[in-house]
């Protein structure tokens, strides 16, 4: 499988950079129910408690906690939609990046710093200040410039991996929904 190359992924920053910033939309809602699997629903629920319910997060190690279980402020990670089909062009392969929500709005810090407020659907969820950085499962599945492109100086600037955030107001989200900045 042939990945884009960093030129092609350099060429594509102007259209991530005019993601909306205020009303942005959802346009993939991914359920990880274990490890490598991946479920694209067209409905999802958000609990405070767990997550998207039925994902895998909830039974996650982490090294970042004491305890060494989930992270709470990594219970949702977010990619911008529009980072997403330039390192994936397929849009079959999507769901592999491992977010759960992927949303069509600008994530970087200048437009959602930490702590930001999104409606989602009849849910809320709330930015955290957890790093999210491209992995080595990443590279295996976008290819080593896609890697290098979103852990790069600019990346981490634009936020290319995405966001992490938690759900501070459970409800229901369905794709398509309006994601809205409070």
């Amino acid at each position: 499988m042939e990945h884009p190359t960093t030129a092609e992924l350099e060429a594509g920053l102007d259209d991530v950079r005019n993601s909306p910033t205020d009303t942005g939309t959802l346009d993939l809602i991914v359920r990880r129910p274990e490890i490598d699997e991946r479920e694209v629903l067209v409905i999802g629920e958000l609990s405070v408690e767990e997550g998207l319910v039925g994902d895998n997060w909830i039974r996650k190690p982490n090294s970042r906690t004491d305890n060494g279980g989930p992270h709470p402020g990594m219970q949702l990670n977010i990619i911008n939609s529009r980072v997403l089909a330039l390192v994936c062009p397929d849009p079959n392969r999507r769901a592999l990046a491992g977010d759960q929500l992927v949303i069509d709005m600008d994530l970087t810090e200048a437009n959602l710093p930490a702590w930001t407020r999104l409606a989602i659907g009849s849910a809320v969820v709330e930015v955290t200040d957890q790093l999210h950085t491209g992995c080595r499962k990443f590279s295996q599945r976008f290819g080593g410039d896609a890697l290098r492109f979103v852990n790069s100086d600019m990346g981490g600037d634009l936020k290319l991996r995405g966001i992490n955030a938690r759900v501070v107001q459970p409800g229901v989200i369905t794709t398509g929904d309006t994601v809205r900045k409070l």
